[in-house]
């Protein structure tokens, strides 16, 4: 790719083509941001309310479930089109359509009667919600120049990556503390007001509107063909993620099907998207190096990001018995970690090579996961909370350089499709890290379950020396020889069974720790930036 190309993005900026109009674009970074942080706030606030809902609409914890998988699904197939729907609606009416759509939807659900009702409107906020992020990464990118969008995605960096973290803490506690209606029924004040702003502040850039009235001279052509492929696709893969452990993933038919189904679809629109002229989902950017690496990397920080947000919690709830509040307490230092450390990436992200910032983070996130492997069954508070606290170090040199590097060499008219793809790929690392993080869970948990089960037989003699040491305990206490016996069988089953979920939780974090590592070699791909590009292009 020449240099020419490269700066493409850069030269066609300039204050009079921005979406900030005449206002501070700062301010426009923090409106837009609004919307954003409900959005994915919502990804995971309902997570811990699920045996709340289950209980108030009469259903069980599995059926339970849907509340969250019908919002992912519906989330990941707005997302993928979310960049052609920018450009052909235009991206600042376009976001406010999503917001709107997204704070009806929360109200709805705040009041939703049963389980068919809320899964209904969950979809609904699913499909207001997967055009946000999109329409706010074009934004910003519009807003500002290139040498000071680092600032402007630290921003939007806040919003993406602490909004997860406080979601288990928040939900937890309006659930204890009101109704899981209030769930979603905080979201509308924020909705109304996220409009207000975007409809007074936020302009339409010039170079969005000249994209978008070249597509329309030529005739609206909706790529009916593209959206279902993606639909069935995208939907289908995130309800294989979603309930394959839970369905024992092969072994269920149903699975099978919409596997086959997502695959058949996904490989489908591969030449049939190539082959359009306005394709709905441009994966010729894929075929760029630096964005292909950007998308890759992406997809491994989601997988880390959302998988360990699930899996601390519940790690800290099944093994050492934390209230649904304190164990997302345990995520909130890292959060306010990563909101110290966003605004100093964003100022190095214009300084330092993308690629090197990338591959630092990459190997704060590695170590946090191998630091989780130190797991015992009677760690600490604040063990749990510093494990936190180095991921949370590492994801702004992950979030903010990758989605500052997505963008280079990409002309301005394809700023929408690059960010729709980027948060495709957070989504989709998110659905893949939580499926492969429970999978690997429940498998190894068998795997050490049958290893250590050898050594609690009769015959062994350190088994014997342990029911015997434990009898006397119990008989200490004042039980009699034969309740003390039955006692110290249980003592022992319980043991063996918080050793065998200890032991596969640290084979998850290692897996993690293996996926954060390959980060490293994937970054080294990058293409180097032109650092200098506001010096000619401004």
């Amino acid at each position: 790719m020449t240099d020419a190309t490269q700066g493409g993005a850069s030269a066609g900026w300039s204050p009079e083509r921005s979406a900030a109009g005449g206002h501070n674009p700062y301010l426009i970074a923090f409106v837009v941001s609004i919307a954003t942080f409900m959005e994915v706030l919502d990804t995971t606030i309902a997570n811990v309310a699920l045996r709340h809902i289950a209980g108030s609409l009469a259903v069980g914890i599995d059926e339970s479930t849907y509340v969250i998988t019908s919002y992912l699904v519906a989330n990941a197939i707005v997302l993928s089109i979310s960049g052609w729907l920018s450009t052909v609606i235009g991206r600042k009416r376009f976001y406010m359509i999503c917001v709107a759509t997204f704070t009806l939807a929360s109200l709805l659900c705040g009041f939703a009667w049963n389980l068919e009702s809320l899964v209904l409107f969950r979809i609904l906020q699913g499909l207001g919600g997967g055009g946000m992020a999109t329409s706010e990464q074009a934004i910003l990118a519009d807003s500002f120049p290139p040498h000071k969008r680092g600032q402007a995605f630290a921003i939007y960096g806040v919003a993406v990556v602490v909004a997860p973290v406080i979601g288990p803490t928040l939900g937890g506690w309006i659930t204890d503390t009101y109704t899981w209606h209030w769930v979603f029924l905080i979201n509308v004040p924020m909705g109304v007001l996220s409009l207000f702003l975007v409809g007074t502040l936020v302009r339409e850039p010039s170079s969005a509107e000249e994209e978008r009235e070249r597509l329309l001279s030529k005739g609206l052509r909706v790529d009916y063909i593209g959206f279902a492929l993606v639909a069935i696709g995208l939907g289908s893969l995130e309800f294989v993620l979603d309930e394959g452990q839970r369905k024992d993933w092969f072994g269920s038919s149903m699975i099978i099907f919409f596997a086959v189904l997502s695959a058949v679809s996904l490989l489908a629109l591969i030449p049939w998207e190539l082959s359009r002229e306005d394709p709905i989902v441009d994966l010729r950017l894929l075929g760029r190096r630096q964005f292909a690496a950007c998308f890759l990397v992406m997809l491994a920080t989601g997988a880390v990001l959302i998988s360990t947000t699930q899996l601390l919690p519940q790690l800290l709830q099944t093994e050492l018995n934390y209230t649904a509040m304190l164990a997302g307490l345990a995520l909130s230092p890292g959060g306010i970690a990563t909101l110290v450390l966003m605004p100093v990436v964003g100022r190095l992200v214009s300084t330092v090579q993308p690629k090197y910032l990338i591959m630092f983070g990459a190997a704060i996130v590695a170590f946090s996961m191998w630091h989780l492997t130190g797991l015992t069954g009677d760690i600490t508070y604040g063990y749990a909370a510093l494990s936190r606290i180095f991921l949370a170090l590492g994801l702004p040199f992950l979030f903010l350089p990758v989605t500052t590097a997505s963008y280079d060499g990409v002309p301005p008219d394809k700023t929408n499709q690059a960010s729709a793809l980027i948060n495709v790929a957070r989504n989709i690392g998110g659905s893949m890290g939580v499926a492969l993080a429970q999978t690997v869970l429940a498998q190894r948990q068998q795997f050490h379950q049958s290893r250590l089960i050898e050594h609690a037989a009769p015959p062994d003699l350190g088994y014997q020396q342990t029911i015997d040491a434990m009898t006397r305990y119990f008989q200490a206490q004042g039980s009699s020889a034969n309740d003390a016996a039955s006692q110290a069988l249980a003592w022992v089953g319980r043991t063996l069974q918080q050793q065998v979920d200890l032991l596969a939780y640290i084979d998850v974090f290692w897996t993690l720790a293996i996926v954060a590592m390959l980060m490293i070699p994937t970054a080294a791909a990058l293409r180097p930036i032109d650092l200098r590009a506001p010096a000619r292009g401004h």
